[in-house]
């Protein structure tokens, strides 16, 4: 992709030929210092003995209408979306600078190839050279307008979560751009992120589902047609029913091969989607459950899909409120949860139990620190040392429209009661729990998966970012989170993540049962549908076999 090799490459074949880091970890770290897919992938080869070329790309069918069992909520602000299934509508028409595959390898997109100073702190974007839906030249300035829209406190946007480190600072209890030079548009086609602090991962930070590239005149609001650069344009959103998609003819990248793409919501009800896909009413189910996986493999017609993950969910605590201000009461949590038993008891054994710090042994830069013992007893006592010698009672609020989350949380609630927690579930309606997801001081949320481990750190637990719903803020972990964030030999930042997941066992808000396999069913006769870690879908690369 970049016209110069970052001598830091050197550095990632080195350790990809000592052993150091995997096949994955290589391909990952080379193509987010610039170096193409293809020339990452042809290195591999040469080290292994392996072939690694490109398959032509088999001709596909086209016409007709893809319908997708998957909820459908309103879209308005794409920069402050919440959830996978909100961008999953609006990723077809606005698009994003990169694009994460399903091997988790970062490609450009709208930004056509990228290249990073020695020391990871200056980033040049070089962008792709496509026009509006509206017919105006996609320009620097375009990027940089999203960039400054997603970090501004006002808009209320994730990618804070991810971008603070490196380009904010605090001042007047605001954060704001750390230097005016930060975001520098070099050219109409070339855009300069200044980093106060080296990152390894900017090109990753820029898929994140939130960071969409709006038209600057949109003013960050965005629904059915609204301008993008993508295959398809938004026709008509019915919250609660479904979302159509119409294809485009003037798609500058691969496809579009159907006419049309509808999401259909099926509720909370997962008997409805067994009976929408054995009807043949639906060609692809955005998430599927365990509990309906002996009925799909049932169905001649149809492939189970999935992908192992760091998908997860947590049941967090709200720091600032009682009796989870605590960290002897937040510890007593994670003593009397059997990750192990509740993996099989909640999702049938399909992923890997959890060790309570929201790290998982799929990162590259993930250490073995152990779990928490399961040790009810010591939790007893340490809610004594706490001031609760007869224990606590509480409610945890949990969506209803996740079985497997409410499942685990039953599971929980019983270990938890071994160690003095009396808890109460309250199963909502997913459209209620949506309202107060980040509000209640006690609740089960759920988290995609992220390529490497700090970016989900940093989204969910770095001090003061939109989507830090426990209010957690320790400035150890900060420090060493944006430590981790710069640090691009893996064993020294390994290192780092180690010391994070310490504090999060110690400190830390949550109590974590398991990381999950994503799991989903689509038609036989449906191309270009493979499952996404992150559960994200690219319609245009759909098609359907007649």
């Amino acid at each position: 992709m970049s016209e110069r090799e970052n001598p830091n490459i050197k550095l990632v074949q080195q350790q990809f030929a000592d052993g150091k880091i995997d096949r994955r970890e290589f391909l990952r770290y080379s193509t987010l210092l610039g170096m193409s897919a293809a020339a990452a992938y042809a290195f591999v080869g040469k080290i292994t003995g392996e072939s690694f070329v490109a398959p032509a790309k088999a001709a596909k069918p086209m016409g007709g209408t893809v319908r997708i069992g998957m909820r459908v909520v309103a879209i308005n602000d794409p920069h402050t979306f919440d959830w996978i299934y909100d961008s999953n509508v609006t990723r077809n028409t606005i698009e994003y600078m990169t694009q994460t595959g399903t091997d988790n390898v970062t490609r450009p997109h709208l930004v056509e190839k990228w290249d990073v100073s020695d020391d990871l702190k200056t980033w040049n974007l070089h962008v792709r050279d496509v026009n509006w839906h509206s017919g105006r030249k996609l320009t620097a300035e375009d990027l940089a307008w999203n960039i400054r829209h997603c970090l501004d406190p006002n808009t209320g946007s994730s990618v804070v979560g991810l971008m603070k480190g490196y380009m904010l600072k605090e001042e007047d209890g605001k954060s704001v751009l750390w230097d005016a030079s930060a975001i520098e548009v070099v050219s109409d086609s070339v855009l300069r992120l200044n980093l106060k602090e080296a990152n390894v991962a900017v090109p990753e930070h820029l898929f994140h589902y939130p960071f969409s590239v709006m038209d600057p005149d949109s003013g960050g609001k965005f629904g059915p047609g609204g301008n993008g650069t993508g295959a398809f344009d938004i026709v008509d959103v019915r919250v609660g029913e479904s979302a159509t998609l119409r294809a485009r003819k003037d798609y500058w990248g691969d496809g579009p091969y159907v006419d049309e793409v509808v999401f259909v919501d099926l509720g909370d009800d997962t008997s409805a989607t067994i009976g929408a896909l054995a009807s043949k009413q639906i060609h692809l189910v955005y998430q599927a459950f365990p509990d309906q996986v002996q009925a799909i493999k049932a169905m001649p017609h149809l492939d189970l899909t999935q992908a192992p993950t760091g998908a997860t969910a947590v049941a967090r605590m709200q720091v600032d409120q009682a009796p989870f201000d605590n960290p002897k009461v937040r510890k007593a949590f994670r003593m009397t949860t059997d990750s192990p038993t509740t993996l099989q008891l909640a999702y049938q054994g399909l992923g890997i139990p959890a060790e309570h710090h929201h790290v998982c042994a799929v990162h590259p830069d993930y250490k073995d620190i152990g779990t928490v013992p399961f040790d009810p007893a010591g939790a007893k006592a340490l809610l004594a040392e706490a001031g609760f010698p007869n224990g606590i009672e509480a409610e945890i609020a949990i969506n209803a429209g996740s079985p497997w989350e409410v499942n685990a949380a039953q599971a929980m609630a019983e270990q938890w009661k071994q160690g003095g927690f009396n808890i109460k579930l309250n199963v909502m309606p997913g459209a209620q729990f949506w309202d107060v997801w980040d509000k209640v001081p006690f609740g089960m949320t759920s988290w995609a998966h992220r390529p490497l481990g700090f970016m989900v750190l940093g989204l969910a637990y770095r001090t003061g970012v939109p989507w830090n719903e426990t209010h957690y803020s320790n400035a150890e972990f900060d420090a060493l989170l944006t430590k981790a964030e710069g640090t691009l030999d893996v064993d020294e930042r390994r290192e780092i993540i180690g010391e994070l997941e310490k504090i999060m066992q110690e400190d830390g808000p949550m109590a974590q049962p398991l990381f999950r396999s994503v799991l989903g069913a689509k038609d036989k006769k449906l191309l270009g549908a493979e499952k996404h870690p992150t559960e994200y879908i690219f319609a245009n690369q759909l098609a359907i076999e007649s």
